[in-house]
């Protein structure tokens, strides 16, 4: 039984870090995003402060499985998906699934971040944890929504109108009304 748990997006990272950390710790990779907004109408609910529903993401439940299990066992996690707000978001949903399991009773969960792949860098992120940033968590929601709420319903026009495929994100959509 590993004391800590370290949680990262890729697998490879993960097999290069778990060299670095050695037995102390378990390494897992939850391979990218956990969870998604609900394809259906109502995943973002714009009368209710843009609340926003979200799913598993069916293809990665075994990672989300695999880590949920070695929380159990852990005695400290940590969250170290990608320095970005994506990998923030990434970070923050497995901490809210984590959460919605009830097992981060008593358990310290924090955020570690590194910009380099080298066994120096990875300690001193570890030594250095701090919570997950919600500003970055936002961000990265309000583009989501954004794309959303713009992108998802001006897209389908633009198949009928120009071409099949053509996306019209919270860039684009935008430029589009302009010109129109």
């Amino acid at each position: 039984m590993s004391d800590h748990l370290l949680i990262v997006e890729s697998p490879s990272k993960a097999k290069t870090l778990k060299k670095y950390l050695g037995g102390d710790f378990e390494v897992l990779a939850s391979y990218g995003h956990v969870r998604d907004l609900v394809p259906k109408q109502g995943a973002v609910d714009p009368s209710a402060g843009f609340a926003m529903k979200y799913q598993p993401i069916e293809r990665n439940a075994k990672h989300v499985d695999a880590i949920a299990k070695a929380v159990r066992k852990a005695d400290h996690v940590y969250l170290a998906t990608d320095p970005d707000r994506e990998g923030e978001a990434i970070a923050w949903h497995i901490a809210e699934i984590l959460r919605e399991k009830k097992l981060l009773k008593n358990k310290p969960l924090k955020r570690v971040v590194f910009y380099e792949i080298t066994q120096s860098a990875v300690r001193a992120a570890i030594d250095a944890p701090r919570d997950i940033a919600m500003p970055l968590v936002n961000a990265q929601q309000a583009r989501r929504a954004l794309d959303y709420l713009v992108g998802f319903n001006l897209s389908p026009l633009l198949w009928r109108k120009i071409r099949r495929g053509l996306s019209a994100g919270r860039v684009q959509s935008p430029a589009l009304r302009l010109i129109v």
